[in-house]
């Protein structure tokens, strides 16, 4: 069984800002799969279903943000799995908008998200697909930035690459980060 969460922001103020893309794209990939994302549990909207005949959870925490990890830990916990089996979705500003980068692990880069799952888990080790949302315009303040809305071009760009994303993400699950990375890095 995989577990797989993307972070974001719960409220519909947050829905379409650039820190929610990691909701966005599990919202995609349940639409894919005809998972419904209903359940609300270990602090976060769960939902139950098989992807490519491989178990798996969608998670979308609901702690907000910085405190993500409490969610992704109790939903590993429940589910009596490892972070060898948890692949986590959220907005990375160090690449542009569209872009994918898969990493196996490693450090949070400054996302808070990922630091509070760090702490959480008490490990790097986990799969992680990054996705770019562009980094912020000189002498604008990093949280109106990511908290902001997309322009109409970058949404399209953005949204274009949802599909892209989820394939990286069932890349991971059956090929493993390596073959993903070769893929859909770059």
């Amino acid at each position: 069984m995989y577990i797989i969460a993307g972070l974001g922001n719960p409220g519909r103020e947050y829905e379409f800002t650039r820190h929610n893309i990691g909701f966005r794209v599990i919202d995609r990939l349940a639409e894919e799969y005809n998972i419904s994302i209903m359940d609300d549990k270990h602090k976060g909207l769960i939902g139950k279903g098989i992807i490519n005949g491989q178990k798996v959870v969608l998670v979308k925490p609901q702690t907000f943000m910085n405190l993500s990890g409490e969610c992704i830990r109790e939903v590993l916990n429940y589910y009596k799995e490892t972070p060898e089996h948890f692949i986590v979705v959220y907005d990375d500003i160090s690449l542009d908008v569209g872009k994918l980068r898969v990493r196996p692990k490693g450090s949070a880069g400054g996302h808070n998200g990922i630091k509070n799952i760090i702490a959480q888990l008490g490990t790097e080790e986990f799969a992680r697909v990054r996705f770019g949302v562009g980094d912020k315009p000189k002498g604008t303040d990093l949280v109106e930035h990511v908290l902001g809305r997309f322009s109409k071009e970058d949404e399209e760009l953005a949204a274009g690459k949802f599909k892209t994303a989820c394939d990286a993400i069932v890349a991971v699950m059956e090929e493993g980060c390596e073959a993903a990375m070769n893929r859909f890095n770059g």
